[in-house]
């Protein structure tokens, strides 16, 4: 086992891995609770979709410790979630059947052109400071998400679109003592510092009643007969629903880049140029669970910008994922005891790491505004939108026009041109 996943060259031992492992499936359990509660605005039942959910993490992440031997998971995104929710099938009245069959159409494009290579050249088309501003942006985003769930920021009125928290609820003083104590933990590099915050916090949270108690330990999974293979690939393949399969694959291709670069980033796996050595394997990976959400009933699949709590806590191989993969089975029967953690124990650690993937930005050219400019838009629309792609998109639009402009056509790389383009198309026909 230590052999099948390179301990050795990574440095990393079981301990490492499992804690890594079981980090990562702390800070990634709540889409168990969410994903479902989300696509039930679209019709989907929430028993099945708890299922759904599941195995499609089970899935995804077992076939990326396995063979792409990288220590993220896979889970049904946030964001695309809610577009297929709110959007497609509520603002535009689109069956939920058929919004999977978009998922499945798009997920089966990216397995072909991952096999083909297209995916990794587009990716090594981006200049290395657009690669850096996107684990800047999902720091920043990962931020704002931890600062929310924990409370210390809430939504505003109009005007003030966010707001300071209560500083006075219990749950935010817990919150706020979570985050120091992981900094401290970390300060003092104890092992499993993350998961310790967690523990700890999660204590807190129970002891001072501000979380409720696990309400049992096992449970039996709900039925996913009404969602398994219920999508509708042929009532997605109509030309009014070419702008829904275009902002999917848009949105799959720019989340999972973004997410796996950035956690790239913070594990050290990057080369000199900014590229993942063998992306293709952790894109196959992603491009299979998507097909493989959509066959189970739920929505876009892929590697959870969460796993950067995991590395930080030393995960750097396969066997972590292969660790989340199994507590995320084992959710199947013990959801009512894992899901029990609250958001002032898993946000916090959402705040730190958000803190930790900040430090790329000192490797971006500030002095050179063709690379500054598009930096800064891809970072600050990645946050404030609360939407990776929305970013991306515009960064890749940006630094073509902004080289051009300044007479620096040479430095654009054409595979630049491409997602220009597509983000471009992305913008045009997006449901608004």
């Amino acid at each position: 086992m230590r052999k099948y996943f390179e301990f050795e060259k990574h440095g990393t031992t079981y301990s490492r891995e499992i804690i890594g492992g079981l980090t990562t499936f702390v800070a990634t359990a709540y889409i168990i609770i969410v994903n479902p509660a989300i696509l039930e605005a679209a019709g989907i039942p929430r028993g099945p979709s708890m299922s759904a959910t599941i195995i499609t993490a089970v899935f995804g992440t077992l076939f990326m410790a396995l063979y792409a031997k990288r220590p993220f998971v896979i889970a049904p995104y946030m964001g695309e979630n809610a577009f297929i929710a709110y959007t497609v099938c509520g603002v535009l009245g689109y069956s939920w059947r058929a919004a999977l069959g978009a998922i499945f159409i798009s997920g089966l494009l990216f397995f072909l052109l991952t096999l083909l290579g297209a995916r990794k050249y587009l990716v090594e088309a981006i200049p290395i400071g657009l690669k850096r501003s996107f684990s800047v942006g999902i720091g920043l985003f990962l931020t704002f998400i931890g600062l929310n769930e924990t409370g210390l920021v809430r939504v505003g009125v109009p005007g003030a679109p966010v707001a300071f928290g209560d500083i006075s609820q219990a749950k935010v003083i817990i919150a706020i003592a979570g985050i120091a104590l992981i900094a401290v933990f970390l300060i003092k590099k104890i092992p499993a510092g993350m998961l310790l915050g967690i523990i700890g916090t999660s204590l807190l949270a129970f002891a001072f009643g501000t979380a409720p108690l696990p309400k049992g330990i096992v449970s039996y999974p709900p039925d996913m007969g009404e969602i398994l293979f219920q999508l509708d690939i042929s009532g997605a393949l109509t030309w009014g629903f070419f702008p829904v399969i275009l902002t999917v694959f848009v949105m799959i291709f720019v989340d999972t880049m973004g997410t796996l670069i950035g956690v790239s980033s913070l594990a050290g796996f990057l080369d000199k140029n900014g590229n993942l050595p063998e992306i293709e394997k952790p894109m196959l990976a992603d491009a299979a669970a998507t097909m493989a959400a959509a066959l189970s009933g739920t929505t876009t699949a892929g590697c959870f910008i969460e796993s950067a709590a995991g590395i930080e806590s030393g995960a750097r191989t396969g066997f972590s994922s292969l660790v989340a993969s199994f507590l995320f089975l084992m959710a199947m029967f013990f959801s009512p005891f894992l899901t029990a953690i609250p958001p002032e124990a898993y946000g916090p650690v959402l705040v730190i790491v958000g803190f930790l993937m900040l430090k790329p930005i000192k490797e971006i050219d500030l002095d050179d505004y063709t690379e500054l400019f598009p930096a800064a838009v891809t970072i600050s629309l990645m946050s404030f939108t609360y939407n990776l792609g929305i970013g991306m998109t515009a960064g890749f639009i940006l630094y073509p026009v902004f080289k051009i402009t300044a007479g620096r056509a040479r430095e654009v790389h054409p595979g630049m041109y491409l997602l220009a383009a597509l983000s471009l198309l992305f913008y045009i026909f997006y449901p608004h």
